[in-house]
């Protein structure tokens, strides 16, 4: 193994063991927590290192990156269980190929986007797992449904599109404390019995696996600074 292997095999053994020590630290099984490794930016090469250090599911921010890298990637390890997660906005123009590429949609957050996801699903058959994006910090210039609309919006996700909601993700915002926003998140998925939970980077995910995180979304702390 090269020396940019061996980096993200020590950055990936670091990283777990931090996910353990804070599942362990509430009583919680470190099993129940997914690490997916945030590959936006990074090539083909560095992904492929990740893969051959075990690490089998992964995120991507937008649909014509991952278009260009994983089909490939796929092709090259198929006897790999990988699982790739769209964790960025999603566009209506590209929920076909969202449908065909990702094993998890992170990013619904209006019902244009609901509407043109359960038309991709009929078209094409492909179920993928499916969360809401909530917008815990009324940021206006990020995506993701108000907290206060959060409710009525995962009502109509079910009954009026007929999708089947596995759960919720979030992007706290980076000057503030990051308790709240996880807590917010984590009561919303209890009113509607929803049993993932998508929140905690690299700066906070130990926080957020004491708050619930069932998947820690990590880039940086596995692959370094983005080019």
């Amino acid at each position: 193994m090269d020396n940019a292997g061996q980096l993200i095999v020590s950055r990936l053994e670091a990283v777990r063991a931090g996910i353990v020590r804070a599942a362990r630290d509430v009583g919680r099984d470190p099993a129940d927590i997914t690490l997916v490794a945030v590959t936006k930016t990074f090539d083909r090469d560095a992904i492929a290192r990740a893969i051959a250090a075990g690490q089998r599911v992964f995120g991507e921010n937008r649909v014509q990156e991952a278009k260009a890298k994983w089909p490939g990637l796929r092709a090259t390890h198929p006897d790999r269980a990988l699982e790739l997660h769209l964790i960025g906005p999603l566009q209506s123009n590209k929920v076909l190929d969202a449908i065909d590429l990702f094993d998890v949609i992170e990013t619904i957050d209006r019902p244009k986007i609901a509407a043109a996801v359960a038309g991709a699903i009929l078209k094409t058959g492909r179920r993928p797992r499916l969360y809401v994006q909530v917008n815990t910090g009324a940021e206006p210039q990020k995506a993701g449904v108000l907290p206060e609309a959060a409710d009525d919006f995962l009502v109509a996700c079910r009954g009026t599109h007929g999708l089947a909601i596995s759960g919720l993700m979030c992007i706290p915002p980076a000057d503030q404390q990051m308790s709240p926003h996880f807590a917010l998140l984590a009561k919303i998925a209890a009113r509607h019995g929803l049993g993932e939970l998508s929140m905690g980077m690299s700066a906070d995910y130990e926080l957020a696996i004491q708050l619930g995180a069932t998947h820690v979304r990590i880039g940086s702390a596995i692959f370094g600074a983005r080019p």
